[in-house]
């Protein structure tokens, strides 16, 4: 991934989201040639010069200030994880090649395990599943056929009905897989990911070309299980320690509600299955 690249498109795709009268910036008639705020307007509006911030959308201003960004920030209105995203992509920090294996701590494995009725499970790099519990794997179909979450989302058909709001999670994954990206510009199997999904699946090219950011925290979902039926959760995304791209993913649903139900049965059908001392594959 070309971070300069990424940069420019990432300021353009802001730019175009400001109109100038927000800024008390009076248009005349006539058409513009581009949506949004202009190049010399953003500059003039965050207190640059209009030279400066051309060579900042160009990514030529390594030793930019974090003043300058926030004041590009604050005329953007980007949200947190964007000003997040935009220092990544403006003030790139030299990273190690990436190793291409992650691996899963046993004792995850147990933490996992023990979780009898809490659905649980790993995310590593480009959003793969490393590791989960039986009741995630009863949940959300986990097993050596899904592997990757947006895979999974975009290539896999059934999934339209497993997720009542679909595109909400398809552009959530997306959205994360744009923050993954840059913060790893460097990750070649991120550009093989991008690139199979592109060229199968039409939602995900659009959503890419967004260039929308979003870190995986929390929420809540929607998920039609094919045997229980609906259950609605909420997420809560933790980074385990020793690795910041393992991400600890649990869902839980509302004490007393259907979703308990439906989902304490799903328990139940999948407790004799249990083998705590199974670990998860490698991802390679």
């Amino acid at each position: 991934m070309d971070r300069r690249a990424e940069l420019s498109e990432f300021l353009k795709s802001r730019r175009a989201r400001v109109q100038p009268e927000e800024l008390g910036i009076k248009v005349y008639s006539g058409r513009r040639r581009v949506p949004g705020l202009r190049r010399e307007e953003l500059a003039q509006a965050a207190g640059v010069s209009a030279d400066y911030y051309v060579r900042l959308e160009q990514g030529r201003t390594d030793n930019v200030s974090q003043e300058i960004l926030d004041a590009v920030a604050d005329v953007l209105k980007l949200s947190e994880d964007e000003r997040k995203h935009l220092a990544v992509l403006a003030k790139p920090v030299r990273r190690k090649r990436r190793r291409t294996t992650q691996r899963i701590r046993p004792g995850v494995q147990r933490l996992l395990d023990s979780m009898t009725d809490v659905p649980a499970f790993v995310l590593g790099y480009r959003m793969d599943v490393l590791a989960w519990n039986d009741l995630a794997a009863a949940l959300n179909g986990f097993g050596q056929q899904h592997r990757n979450v947006p895979r999974m989302v975009f290539l896999d058909p059934a999934m339209r009905d497993f997720y009542p709001d679909w595109e909400a999670v398809a552009e959530e994954s997306v959205d994360y897989l744009r923050m993954y990206a840059g913060r790893h510009p460097d990750d070649p199997e991120l550009a093989e990911l991008v690139g199979e999904l592109s060229i199968h699946s039409p939602e995900f090219r659009e959503y890419w070309a967004r260039h929308d950011v979003k870190d995986k925290t929390f929420g809540a979902k929607v998920l039609h299980h094919p045997v229980v039926g609906e259950i609605a959760v909420d997420y809560e995304t933790l980074q385990l320690p020793g690795d910041p791209d393992q991400l600890l993913v649990t869902y839980t649903v509302e004490p007393g509600s259907p979703s308990e139900q439906a989902l304490r049965l799903l328990a139940s059908w999948t407790a004799p299955e249990r083998d705590p001392q199974q670990l998860a594959p490698e991802i390679p």
